[in-house]
C-alpha cells in the first residue's frame, strides 16, 4: 500500500482533529445531563421535606423556607424568618399546619419550630467535606411561587464580610436567592443537609449559608437544657510576632474572675488548641469559641515558654446571653457593662488590632 501523500495526511489529522473535539463535546453533554438527573433527583427527593413558612411579626407578615430535620415534626429555618415572629403555619404536602417556635437563636442565624405531625426528614451532613468548587443545591419558596431548586457551588469559607466577622465561618455560595428563600437547605449531592441559607449578597447573585454544625449545636443545647447555652472563658487574642507551633494567636488579656483566669492561662501564652479545634490564626477562635456550651469543660492548649500545657476550663454562660444588671435610669451596671464591651458577643474575643486579614 502506498504511503499518503502530504494533503491526504493533513486530511486525515483533520478528521482526527475533528472527531476528537466531537468526542470531547459529547462527553461534555454527558456530562452535563448526567448532572442535570442527579440534581433532578436530588429534588424530587428532598423536596419532600421542605416547607414554606408564614408568620407575622409586629409589623407584617413574614414568608420564608424551612426543613424537617427529624419525624417529629421539628423544623429549621432561618432567624430572620422563625426568630422574631409569631402565628406560624406551614405548608407542605398541599395542606398548612399551625407551628411554634422552640428556639430563636440570633447569634448562629437560625430558629426552631415544630409541628405536631409525623413528617418527613433531610439527613444531616458534614460542611467541613466541603471545598472551593463542591456543587450544592438549595430548595427554597421564592415569592410566591413553589418550591424550586438552585444550583451552584462552594465559593468560599468566609469569617467576616465587609470588616464584620460572623459568629462561625460562613459558607459563601455561588447561588441566587430570592426574597421567600431564607432558612432553604444547602445539600450535598448526596442530599444530606449541609448549610442554611441565611442571607443573600449584593443583587442576590449569591448567599451565605450557616455550616449544618451551628445549628446543631444549637439543637443539642436546646435537647440538652431547653435554652442555646452560649458558653464564654474570658479570653482576648491578638496575632504573635512570630509562629510558635504553627499558631499565631497570642493571649493577650485574660479577663479578671472567668473561667480562664481561675484556671491559669496568663497572658502571652499562645493558644493551641481549643476543644477539638486547632488554633493557627487569631480567627480560628472564632469557629472554636461558637462551639462552647455554659457549663462544659473545655480543653485548651498552649504554648508557655518551651512547655505545651493543657487547662481544662469550664466554661460559664456568656455575658451577653445573661441579663445585664441596670440601674433606675436604665445605665448598665460598669462591671456589666465592661464585659460586654470586652467580648462583643464573642467569648474568646478577637482584639481590635488582630482584626485584620493575615
Amino acid at each position: 500500500m502506498s504511503p499518503l501523500s502530504g494533503s491526504k495526511r493533513s486530511v486525515v489529522a483533520l478528521a482526527l482533529i475533528f472527531c476528537s473535539g466531537g468526542s470531547l463535546l459529547f462527553a461534555q453533554e454527558q456530562s452535563a445531563t448526567e448532572i442535570s438527573h442527579q440534581v433532578r433527583d436530588l429534588f424530587e427527593h428532598a423536596a419532600k421535606a421542605v416547607v414554606k413558612i408564614h408568620g407575622i411579626d409586629e409589623h407584617s407578615e413574614i414568608c420564608g423556607t424551612g426543613f424537617f430535620v427529624d419525624p417529629t415534626g421539628t423544623l429549621y429555618t432561618a432567624y430572620t424568618v422563625g426568630g422574631e415572629a409569631g402565628n406560624f403555619t406551614i405548608e407542605f404536602n398541599g395542606k398548612k399546619y399551625p407551628a411554634r417556635q422552640l428556639l430563636a437563636d440570633i447569634r448562629s442565624g437560625t430558629a426552631m419550630l415544630k409541628v405536631d405531625e409525623t413528617t418527613p426528614a433531610l439527613p444531616i451532613g458534614k460542611s467541613e467535606e466541603l471545598k472551593v468548587a463542591t456543587p450544592v443545591v438549595a430548595i427554597g419558596y421564592p415569592l410566591d411561587l413553589r418550591e424550586t431548586p438552585s444550583f451552584g457551588m462552594i465559593a468560599g469559607f468566609d469569617q467576616k464580610c465587609l470588616g464584620r466577622y460572623f459568629s462561625t465561618t460562613h459558607l459563601r455560595v455561588n447561588l441566587p436567592t430570592q426574597r421567600g428563600e431564607a432558612g432553604a437547605p444547602l445539600l450535598n449531592m448526596k442530599g444530606e443537609v449541609v448549610g442554611i441559607v441565611v442571607s443573600s449578597l449584593e443583587n442576590n447573585s449569591a448567599c451565605y449559608a450557616v455550616p449544618i454544625e451551628a445549628a446543631e449545636k444549637i439543637r443539642t443545647d436546646f435537647v440538652r437544657f431547653g435554652e442555646a447555652r452560649h458558653g464564654w472563658v474570658g479570653i482576648n487574642v491578638s496575632e504573635a510576632a512570630q509562629p510558635v507551633e504553627g499558631s499565631r494567636a497570642e493571649m493577650k488579656q485574660i479577663i479578671e474572675d472567668t473561667p480562664a483566669a481561675r484556671s491559669g492561662i496568663k497572658p502571652g501564652d499562645i493558644l493551641l488548641q481549643v476543644g477539638r479545634k486547632k488554633i493557627t490564626q487569631p480567627e480560628d477562635v472564632l469557629d472554636a469559641s461558637f462551639f462552647i456550651t455554659a457549663g462544659d469543660v473545655v480543653p485548651i492548649t498552649v504554648m508557655r515558654g518551651n512547655q505545651k500545657l493543657t487547662f481544662n476550663v469550664r466554661a460559664s454562660l456568656h455575658p451577653a446571653s445573661q441579663n445585664v444588671p441596670m440601674l433606675p435610669d436604665g445605665t448598665q451596671l460598669p462591671a456589666a457593662a465592661a464585659a460586654l464591651r470586652s467580648n462583643q458577643a464573642i467569648p474568646l474575643k478577637l482584639s481590635s488590632e488582630s482584626q485584620h486579614t493575615p
